[in-house]
């Protein structure tokens, strides 16, 4: 008799949709690193997102589907947020059940703000789909960062709303993913979450992607000292004291040869815009708006300082600010206001003065300026500590560790020792700055790959990206 020998079933990929509303995808830089830790672990991933500029509604990147809907108009006001989120909630229910025709998904993770997608997440969890939160803000925080302790019935009626979402929102999830320490504990005390369902995942960079590179020519011209912003411009972000840092580092101080790059946009940018122009800054101050990853890595690249003006507040001080972390990425040295996560992320290799004191702030600034060798040692700091300690490596494997724990899953062992855990090296770029060539480094860390800088008070003769 022949026995017929039984032939091993292949499994079906696990199905992850990603939500997010509040920026597109890849633009989202953590969602985009999660997507592509899960994709390169087995997983099949869908997105949906709003539209950036110019972006189709229907993308696939890398095998990960992306669908998009037209964004809201700009909220103002309560009512108009409401508006935005009751929009946005029904835009993504629609193409959830797209999505789910299409390609079909075992887990939906959904990434606040705002704490709404619960609610979606319920509705599917009736087809077995579990519900991971990616918590990504404070909304309470938020709320106290921007109007204080609620005194009226309404503002007291609006928190307690945020609060509900929030309780919700953890209620509902079957796992929590926290960017830091700070939010872990948040999602064990008011959220109620048992320690096991919370796992912490940092936005850590990508360090073969967001690594030092020689600058462009219009950024090499530009001798004198250089300061970078990189991020988002909303009320609570601070970036109207990187203006007054400027007003005193050259209206008070006589530092007309210093140039200043603003990257990023948000509610406040045309009012910062202007507060810039009232202040006489505009020959000092370029803005670039929404700004792509190869000029990000331009002028990170060049500039000698990044800096960290968020104030101390409910939510900053809380907060893991990605920033930090991507001035390390291109060895950097920056100086930020003293806030509790910020200083978990930049150790020794960034320096940190109290919350509001702009002569403190500029302070520092001046004397990493007048001091090379310093802003050379610093930068050597931060590049090492962004490869050996937050490099994204580690936190995606216990990202798809926790999607995996949600799922049951268990990881190919071949697929775990995949995992990378030493910074890899890219070369194949001809503008990449050898950092396996010390020397080179060395010399890189001072001039920041602009012929003729390095030393203090170097005038310069022309302006950066005019």
């Amino acid at each position: 008799m022949i026995h017929a020998t039984a032939q091993p079933t292949k499994q079906r990929a696990p199905r992850v949709l990603i939500i997010v509303q509040n920026l597109p995808v890849p633009l989202d830089r953590r969602v985009w690193l999660e997507c592509q830790a899960l994709s390169a672990q087995g997983y099949s991933v869908s997105v949906i997102c709003p539209k950036g500029p110019h972006d189709p509604a229907r993308q696939v990147i890398d095998g990960i589907a992306i669908y998009k809907y037209l964004p809201p108009p700009e909220a103002k006001g309560a009512l108009g947020f409401v508006v935005e989120f009751v929009y946005c909630w029904l835009r993504t229910a629609l193409l959830s059940t797209r999505v789910w025709r299409e390609r079909g998904f075992d887990v939906i993770q959904a990434c606040n703000p705002p704490d709404t997608y619960w609610a979606l997440a319920w509705l599917w969890k009736r087809m077995g789909v579990r519900f991971v939160f990616d918590h990504h803000d404070l909304n309470p925080e938020l709320f106290l960062s921007r109007f204080g302790r609620p005194r009226s019935a309404l503002a007291r009626a609006q928190f307690n709303g945020l609060l509900w979402l929030e309780r919700m929102t953890f209620r509902v999830a079957d796992h929590v993913i926290s960017t830091n320490a700070s939010y872990r504990s948040i999602a064990l005390r008011r959220g109620k979450v048992a320690p096991e369902r919370v796992t912490v995942v940092r936005s850590g960079p990508d360090t073969t992607v967001m690594r030092p590179k020689n600058p462009a020519s219009e950024i090499r011209r530009h001798a004198g000292p250089l300061l970078a912003y990189l991020g988002i411009m909303g009320p609570q972000d601070g970036v109207d004291q990187v203006l007054t840092l400027t007003d005193e580092l050259v209206n008070v101080r006589g530092r007309t040869n210093l140039r200043v790059v603003i990257m990023g946009f948000g509610d406040c940018l045309e009012a910062l815009q202007g507060q810039c122009t009232a202040a006489g800054l505009d020959p000092y101050v370029t803005f670039t708006g929404r700004v792509g990853p190869d000029t990000i890595g331009e002028i990170l690249s060049a500039a000698d300082i990044g800096l960290g003006p968020d104030l101390n507040t409910p939510l900053n001080n809380l907060s893991t600010m990605n920033k930090t972390m991507e001035y390390m990425a291109f060895a950097l040295p920056s100086v930020s206001f003293d806030l509790a996560e910020t200083r978990l992320s930049g150790g020794d290799a960034a320096i940190y003065v109290p919350s509001g004191d702009i002569s403190a702030f500029a302070d520092e600034v001046e004397a990493l300026l007048d001091d090379p060798v310093r802003r050379a040692a610093l930068g050597r700091a931060a590049r090492q500590r962004a490869e050996r300690v937050l490099d994204w490596q580690a936190q995606a494997q216990a990202y798809v560790g926790a999607m995996d724990q949600v799922l049951g899953r268990r990881q190919d062992p071949a697929a775990a020792d995949a995992w990378p855990f030493t910074p890899r090296v890219v070369t194949d770029r001809a503008d990449a700055v050898d950092l396996q060539d010390s020397t080179a480094f060395d010399r890189f860390l001072v001039t920041r790959g602009r012929p003729g800088h390095g030393a203090p008070d170097r005038v310069a003769t022309t302006t950066v990206l005019e």
